[in-house]
């Protein structure tokens, strides 16, 4: 076997822009840029320079393919088991990653790959699933944020479920108003407790707030990273956990399927996702010339900057984008 070394271009692509996004007040998703920046990037490049003709990972999903108009055209589609959808974490391939891609656990289940596993003596067998950094493994955010992001003392506000500023996500409004963030300022609410650097947060978190004297426990419904502010709201059902618009900038806006592409001004319907794991919901695509408005049927929870959106038709994966 050849041994590629190739910690400089990820430290670059991925360690780098983790850090940069969090200092922003965004939360990355590091295994989605992994798998489109180093494993079908740098590292396919150096396997094809060796002579390779495919790279195989062990993903749960399968590849597809089609001829139209005389071009060939891939597909990322479902894998045979139900409970390990991977295609969220390759949801940024293009059709030319996507051609040298093999993934030959797409056809079965992962009991029937653990099994496969034990026969063959592998250690692996009876490993637990994979989590954390790809290529570090688990780690404590914070403590591994901080290597670089310095605490710094502020304060945590407590925005109260009746205020105004909520209403942009539950009026018809237009297509910008829906889609945007929630404007939060200090004083929306009051003041209860301090934390340690507003970069160590994201939209839905509750733990490590440590705030304590409620009926309902508080969740992080907002950042300030310029002013080091976190906004609060009491309970699973406050109103600024929930949303339901978001919004892609075009150049963050991309397409596995560039031949299904949306023309500026058109709609299409979609099931689609803001995180690994969660059930598709029903969704409508509006393509403007600024970008892309991802409308749903349902208000969703926890919309987070940074992380990615993922649209579906059937078992395949059509696009994606980054969250503004």
């Amino acid at each position: 076997f050849q041994t590629v070394d190739l910690s400089e271009q990820y430290k670059e692509k991925i360690v780098d822009y983790m850090f940069n996004e969090y200092e922003k007040g965004r939360t990355p998703n590091p295994d989605v840029l992994c798998n489109r920046e180093i494993k079908f990037d740098v590292f396919l490049d150096a396997a094809l320079k060796l002579g390779a003709d495919f790279v195989a990972t062990g993903h749960y999903c399968r590849k597809g393919f089609f001829e139209k108009e005389g071009k060939q055209i891939f597909q990322l589609l479902a894998g045979k088991d139900p409970n390990k959808d991977q295609r969220y974490f390759l949801c940024q391939l293009n059709q030319s990653q996507l051609s040298k891609a093999l993934f030959p656990i797409g056809e079965l289940l992962k009991t029937e790959v653990r099994a496969i596993a034990k026969k063959a003596g592998l250690d692996t067998a009876e490993k637990k699933d994979s989590q954390g950094l790809c290529f570090i493994g688990k780690v404590h955010l914070p403590d591994f944020l901080q290597q670089r992001l310095e605490p710094k003392k502020g304060k945590v506000i407590e925005v109260p479920l009746d205020s105004a500023v909520f209403s942009n996500g539950f009026l018809d409004k237009d297509l910008v108003d829906i889609s945007a963030p929630y404007q939060l300022t200090p004083e929306l609410g009051e003041v209860v407790g301090e934390h340690n650097g507003a970069h160590f947060y994201t939209i839905g978190q509750r733990r490590g707030l440590n705030i304590g004297g409620y009926e309902k426990p508080l969740f992080v419904i907002g950042t300030d990273t310029e002013k080091n502010i976190i906004y609060t709201g009491s309970g699973e059902d406050h109103p600024g956990l929930y949303r339901y618009g978001l919004f892609i900038p075009k150049e963050d806006e991309h397409w596995v399927r560039p031949d299904l592409g949306i023309p500026i001004g058109g709609t299409r319907n979609y099931l689609a996702r803001i995180r690994y794991r969660q059930p598709l919901e029903k969704c409508t695509l509006h393509k403007k010339e600024e970008g892309l408005y991802i409308i749903f049927d349902r208000p969703q929870r926890g919309v987070t900057p940074g992380q990615f959106a993922a649209w579906y038709e059937g078992e395949e994966l059509i696009g994606s984008g980054i969250i503004s």
